[in-house]
């Protein structure tokens, strides 16, 4: 089994630095193009079904990805982004974002999901995954902040490394069930 994770394509808010948790806004233009580009990459894979986050940015890639692909699209809503809280809407450079994103015990903004909310449910999302669809290959359509918590789980981070890790809009990496039973073994 393969699971290959991707970012949706680019929001206005993404090109303006500006932090884009649960407001739901729909792809730019160059986003637009972005999933058009994701979608023929799709094409030289062998993928079986796309899972994606519920929210318009995402529902979005995916649809454009699964019409040029004849791919079906299941939505769950663990996949949805981290809600940032009091820091949703503002700069990626306003006071406090960065310490409070590093500190994983402690909700965003003072009202939104702490880290190890956000790696519960992502955790969980990507344990039912590989038991449900143990037979098949998955493209998984996400946020950055889920992308994040989706290569902990694959792959031991330190606390530097996860705060400076970050994905592109449409980037794919691919990722093997078999990762996680070598390292439970």
């Amino acid at each position: 089994m393969k699971i290959y994770s991707t970012r949706h394509g680019q929001t206005d808010f993404n090109k303006r630095d500006v932090v884009l948790g649960t407001t739901d806004i729909e792809l730019n233009e160059t986003g637009l193009l972005q999933a058009e580009q994701l979608a023929e990459k799709v094409s030289g894979l062998d993928i079986d079904i796309i899972i994606t986050s519920p929210m318009k940015r995402a529902m979005k890639t995916a649809q454009l990805v699964a019409e040029k692909n004849n791919l079906e699209i299941i939505t769950d809503v663990r996949l949805r982004e981290w809600d940032y809280g009091g820091y949703e809407e503002k700069t990626r450079f306003t006071e406090g974002f960065a310490e409070n994103k590093k500190n994983f015990g402690v909700r965003m903004g003072k009202k939104g999901e702490s880290l190890l909310q956000l790696a519960h449910r992502v955790y969980s999302a990507i344990d039912d995954i590989i038991k449900n669809y143990s037979n098949k290959n998955i493209l998984v359509v996400s946020h950055g902040g889920v992308c994040r918590v989706i290569e902990t789980y694959f792959n031991d981070m330190t606390t530097v490394e996860f705060e400076n890790w970050f994905m592109d809009n449409c980037q794919i990496i691919e990722y093997s069930s078999q990762e996680c039973d070598d390292e439970q073994d």
